[in-house]
């Protein structure tokens, strides 16, 4: 691994666990700068500059244009995360006085297992609120914020519905995941349910108010699945794989190992987990206890993984080539694409990779002999 990524990943280290930061080998001012680069790519800036800005070590080598830069990220990070609470709070208020059932996802939750919660940079506002509460809280969300920008339509077949207040997006989640296969979307399904139930849930402190968090197991797989989920289409970020080891670090005496072993079994990912494992536990320092179902096996595929994150391969490659028109051609062309992407997850996860050719099978036949528009 290249020195770049080493120095990142170690300041990432001494970031997240509150240790010294130490670096094995001289760093350049072009690799700094470097590195300066790549976290804020990798969407954690915020997380390593204060320690960057007050290293004695590097006072004299720091340009003073990148200093400002990164005092102006770590600034503009939390008051960010100023508005995006407020924002989150006002929605929550109205929710709950209108006898709804709100749940929070990712961002704000997670940034409360951060020791400088503040510096954990979070861009929208994720409420689970479920199949039956979906449409109630959708027309709640419209007259609380009634000039908010509204893009998405509330249609029973996506995801959430989206709108954004004030420069904030708020999503309304009917699920918290879209699988394609129809087993495993059944079966994710009744894990969503188990894990989000009122008898469930955590709860954490934000302003003045308690807030529903996912139950921490399925919050697990839940951030988990997230991560691997842009891992395979938009590409992921480092920031998710830090609320990951967090999570797991937090919740270590809660988290149900019989159960999440069962449900990453159900859902083809436990080699897909033990990749990730692998990755935290080697390269970004959760202690080994608090990463179920480790194996140092997975080492070699991890450090793939993650060294092909920094690069930038993961990120989607669209194809020059305009679709074809005729609508067999086009659908085999993104067979294709697809395909190409199954190729490139074998080299981390082969028994994934076989699953997603079933599931592309699967799903392309279904797409193909559909009349209703929506699968288009």
């Amino acid at each position: 691994m290249q020195q770049v990524y080493k120095t990142y990943l170690s300041l990432l280290w001494a970031a997240l666990w509150g240790t010294e930061w130490k670096t094995s080998e001289e760093v350049s001012p072009s690799q700094m700068a470097q590195v300066i680069q790549l976290a804020a790519v990798q969407s954690t800036g915020a997380l390593i500059f204060p320690l960057l800005l007050s290293d004695e070590r590097l006072q004299n080598t720091l340009e003073a244009g990148l200093k400002m830069q990164m005092k102006a990220v770590c600034a503009q990070t939390m008051q960010q995360q100023v508005k995006l609470q407020h924002t989150l709070l006002t929605a929550w208020k109205a929710l709950t006085a209108a006898g709804i059932r709100p749940v929070l996802m990712k961002g704000a939750g997670l940034a409360t297992l951060y020791e400088k919660p503040y510096f954990r940079s979070w861009g929208d506002v994720d409420l689970f609120l479920g199949k039956d509460q979906y449409h109630p809280a959708c027309a709640v969300m419209r007259n609380t914020f009634p000039d908010a920008l509204k893009f998405d339509e509330e249609l029973d077949h996506y995801k959430h519905y989206n709108l954004i207040a004030d420069g904030i997006s708020i999503e309304i989640h009917r699920v918290t995941i879209s699988l394609q296969h129809p087993i495993d979307a059944w079966r994710y399904a009744r894990m969503e349910q188990k894990g989000m139930s009122a008898g469930r849930v955590e709860e954490i402190k934000l302003g003045d108010m308690n807030i529903a968090v996912p139950e921490p197991t399925f919050n697990a797989l839940l951030v988990f699945m997230h991560s691997w989920e842009h891992m395979l289409t938009a590409g992921a970020c480092v920031r998710q794989l830090c609320d990951l080891a967090l999570l797991l670090h937090r919740y270590a005496s809660k988290i149900d190992r019989q159960q999440l072993k069962h449900d990453l079994r159900q859902l083809h990912l436990t080699d897909v987990w033990q990749v990730y494992m692998a990755m935290l536990v080697e390269l970004m320092g959760l202690p080994e206890e608090d990463a179920p179902f480790y194996t140092h096996a997975c080492v070699a595929r991890s450090e793939a993984l993650l060294e092909d994150l920094l690069a930038g391969k993961r990120k989607p490659v669209k194809s020059d080539k305009p679709a074809p028109k005729n609508r067999i051609a086009r659908k085999w062309h993104t067979m294709q694409e697809r395909l190409d992407i199954t190729r490139g997850i074998s080299l981390y996860s082969p028994s994934y990779a076989r699953h997603m050719k079933v599931e592309l099978g699967l799903h392309g036949m279904l797409r193909f002999f559909a009349k209703d528009r929506h699968w288009e």
